[in-house]
């Protein structure tokens, strides 16, 4: 888990010691995101020499920050719905799409051996399924052998875009887990451990024998964990991979959802990835340092273009063109400077 550990560090140190730049963009939240925003930030910084200061501390911390006015944009994989993006004073548009997946510390499991569906998951985040032998398990399961050890839930204790993709699933695949837990970026867990961050759950994933936790793709794949398969809406069993993430949001109907608000979760198809998500950036319609703003459109503009293939090593799906179209166009119509003229974004080239 050491690079694990790495990549918090940097994180942290990115957005709390390191001096920032004149012109340096700010921004907090979804930890979801923070692998290809740290990619693509490294790239950036040597070529544009403008950096990124991100706090990763989830989508509810980035919420909250960008409505405070302390970050020039907030990154949440929760989608705000237009009429808290109006009330907000906000412009909302998505910026990568990922997915999450269950990561397990079972002995002799390795990633993708493991096979589990919704209603399963949702047994066992409610505390009703305990065991690894479980006769649920076994039957996703029939040429594993399963250790009849306890099942130890590991979830966010945070506000977090990843609890919300994960419970939204959860609730669409469980009617009682969505009368009983519900949907959010925080909830009443009925049963486990808390950790903070994507890198929290799996760290703590990582080291307790027994173990079941959510989390981004990136860190499942970077730290080696022993992520699962699941039996998506159409009843096929499929991998966590580029091909069936890019299969859940291909559905998707960017061009007529206002506030671009899309949710990828359960979605139809059988190569279709259930737990999908997509992260989205908040930043203010009325721009209060527009030098400020202006930057950070240009890093986003400079990501889109030339991301996709840092984006498709960490198996993110990158928005497709002509959504990236239409966002920049979104930001062309409503973005103004603190005089309430328009932003001038004919510099948002790079």
């Amino acid at each position: 888990m050491n690079q694990l550990r790495a990549m918090a560090t940097a994180g942290f140190l990115a957005a709390t010691v390191l001096p920032a730049a004149a012109g340096d963009i700010t921004g907090a939240g979804s930890t979801f995101v923070y692998p290809i925003l740290a990619k693509w930030a490294d790239v950036y910084r040597k070529s544009t020499g403008i950096g990124l200061n991100y706090q990763s501390i989830g989508s509810g911390g980035g919420i909250k920050q960008i409505t405070n006015k302390t970050v020039t944009f907030g990154a949440s994989d929760m989608p705000l719905a237009p009429e808290t993006v109006k009330k907000s004073g906000f412009v909302q548009f998505p910026i990568i799409n990922g997915a999450d997946v269950p990561v397990v510390n079972l002995p002799g499991i390795k990633p993708g051996e493991l096979a589990l569906d919704g209603p399963t998951v949702a047994n066992i985040f409610l505390g009703k399924i305990t065991k690894w032998d479980d006769p649920a398990i076994q039957k996703l399961n029939p040429g594993v052998k399963l250790p009849s050890m306890p099942i130890v839930v590991v979830h966010r204790s945070d506000g977090s875009g990843t609890t919300f993709i994960w419970t939204n699933y959860l609730s669409k695949v469980s009617p009682e887990w969505k009368e009983k837990v519900g949907e959010s970026t925080a909830v009443e867990w009925p049963v486990g451990i808390g950790a903070k961050g994507n890198e929290g759950v799996a760290n703590n994933t990582a080291n307790t024998n027994g173990a079941i936790g959510y989390v981004e793709y990136a860190y499942a794949k970077q730290n080696k964990m022993a992520y699962t398969k699941m039996v998506n809406q159409a009843g096929k069993t499929v991998s966590p991979d580029a091909d069936t993430f890019l299969a859940a949001a291909a559905g998707a109907d960017w061009i007529s959802a206002k506030d671009f608000y899309v949710v990828l979760t359960n979605a139809p198809g059988d190569r279709s990835w259930p737990v999908a998500g997509s992260t989205f950036i908040l930043m203010h319609e009325v721009a209060q340092d527009p030098v400020a703003s202006g930057e950070a459109l240009k890093f986003f503009k400079w990501g889109y273009k030339n991301g996709k293939q840092m984006a498709a090593e960490l198996d993110y799906v990158p928005m497709p063109d002509n959504v990236v179209a239409l966002i920049e166009k979104t930001w062309a119509e409503r973005f103004k400077a603190s005089d309430g003229k328009p932003l001038h974004l004919s510099a948002v080239a790079r």
